[in-house]
């Protein structure tokens, strides 16, 4: 889609409840708003010659309607399903679907949390998960993703 040079178009999707940073569980979550992030990312994409997309839903098919559409527009998709990362085969198909390189992002480590949030529907079907660093875990996961995409044969 891309030569090496050229703009790479980055999907970047924030589940439920993620509209609410800055004020929900800020002990888990950080006081950082998702206004914030998406300005950070938008910066960060600049700098590595990537332009940046952001979704946030409270719902599921917008979601997934988000990753359909990506289809044939985006290079690559990094996201945050929050609750959704656990419970949502429909996340997880429409990933597969589309065949975009993923990476999933969270903000708190999921592994130092409740049970159940230690499987991800999501991860098997990502190149990679970033958890634990906040807001960075975002902009970590972008650099992963452009680095692997820079990579790519079809985009050199």
């Amino acid at each position: 889609m891309a030569q090496s040079n050229s703009l790479l178009k980055i999907l970047v999707l924030h589940g439920p409840n993620l509209n609410l940073l800055g004020q929900r569980e800020p002990g888990i979550y950080g006081t950082t708003t998702l206004a914030t992030i998406d300005a950070l990312l938008t910066q960060e994409a600049t700098l590595v010659g990537a332009e940046v997309t952001t979704l946030q839903s409270n719902h599921e098919g917008i979601l997934v309607d988000g990753i359909h559409n990506a289809l044939g527009q985006c290079h690559g998709l990094v996201i945050n399903a929050g609750a959704y990362t656990h419970t949502s085969v429909a996340l997880r198909d429409a990933i597969a679907a589309v065949s975009l390189p993923t990476v999933e992002v969270h903000l708190s480590n999921l592994y130092k949390r409740e049970p159940f949030r230690h499987h991800s529907h999501i991860a098997p079907v990502a190149l990679g998960q970033i958890s634990g660093f906040g807001a960075d875990s975002y902009v970590l996961g972008l650099h992963a993703l452009v680095r692997y995409l820079r990579a790519q044969p079809d985009l050199a």
